[in-house]
């Protein structure tokens, strides 16, 4: 996994069980016809800062449910469509969907090799395929595939700005721009640094860098500011106002005035926090073997949940937040 597995300690985890599949699943590249695609609720609405913010949908009791095909399907990044959780399963190359309102499995769908990001754009899925240096598009309505396309690499962790898909390119130092519609690539922006995750703020891309930094970009891909964070930044989350960054080897958790980039506060947690959301209060982060929740206002500690198995990527769904466990082969639901 070239210079990731130096830093990581979650992806040193996964390896070590067998995360990393001996052989790529072929994915389709068939081109979907669109007069033939059953019609898909946005629930995005046009609105930027609903798509920022990922607050689609108003639902449902802790409880976990086992996703992938095998027992080392090593959930990774998560995702919510409106009405389904999506999983990217590293272990076997496929991706997961779960109905959000009771985890009723709705099918498991190949795609390329090492999938580690998953988005919604509205309509369709986003998976990063971290060893093949393509992203795969499949319809959320039936988990169709729509096509591969090739970004740059080592892709990781991915956001939606509302029309294109950000692409975060590990190993080249560099975020792709996709137009959703069709997959073609809209540029190849220079950010540096190993970036990881990319989150949208409504006006901004912001991307964390794998040393001590986060850049914000516009919408063009021009440079809109660099900014300090903890050592060895990776989840990034947007709270409606702020921009909160996940800092692996350092335990803490950084927010940022998303207008300015100011540092508005750094609060500790205990274990190695990795993947962030906002539930529409408070800031949930991965730290390993738990969960971290913190009040967005302050930053406060409010507590940990129990989540053994190497917890990564997560999700909020409108009422629960949902957590990969990298080392196994289940999602919890808080």
């Amino acid at each position: 996994m070239k210079r990731i597995v130096m830093g990581i300690s979650f992806v040193l985890l996964v390896a070590a069980a067998s995360v990393l599949p001996g052989r790529a699943q072929d994915a389709a590249t068939a081109a979907a016809n669109p007069s033939e695609q059953p019609p898909t609720h946005n629930w995005a609405a046009g609105n930027p800062l609903k798509i920022a913010q990922l607050k689609w949908y108003q639902a449902n009791q802790t409880t976990s449910f086992i996703v992938g095909k095998t027992q080392n399907s090593n959930p990774y990044g998560v995702a919510f469509d409106g009405e389904n959780i999506w999983t990217a399963n590293s272990g076997e190359n496929t991706v997961t969907k779960l109905r959000a309102s009771d985890g009723t499995n709705l099918g498991t769908f190949h795609t390329g090799n090492l999938p580690t990001g998953v988005t919604f754009d509205g309509a369709n899925v986003w998976i990063s395929n971290s060893s093949d240096n393509t992203v795969t598009k499949l319809r959320a309505s039936d988990g169709k595939n729509l096509g591969t396309f090739n970004v740059g690499k080592y892709p990781f962790w991915m956001a939606f700005d509302g029309e294109a898909l950000w692409v975060a390119n590990f190993d080249d130092g560099t975020v792709t721009k996709l137009r959703t519609s069709d997959g073609k690539t809209l540029g190849t922006f220079t950010v540096g640094g190993a970036p990881i995750a990319v989150a949208f703020d409504g006006t901004y891309i912001w991307v964390s860098l794998f040393s001590n930094q986060v850049a914000r970009l516009k919408k063009d891909g021009s440079n809109a500011g660099s900014f300090t964070v903890g050592d060895q930044p990776l989840g990034l989350a947007f709270d409606g106002a702020n921009i909160w960054v996940a800092n692996e080897t350092v335990g803490t958790v950084t927010k940022l005035r998303a207008s300015d980039g100011k540092t508005l506060g750094t609060f500790h947690v205990e274990g190695s926090p990795y993947g962030v959301v906002f539930d529409g209060s408070n800031v949930w982060v991965t730290v390993g073997i738990a969960v971290a929740e913190l009040r967005a206002s302050d930053g406060k500690l409010l507590g940990y949940a129990h989540a053994n198995g190497g917890s990564t990527g997560l999700a909020f769904d409108g009422a629960n937040v949902w957590v990969a466990l990298g080392l196994s082969n289940i999602v919890f639901k808080f």
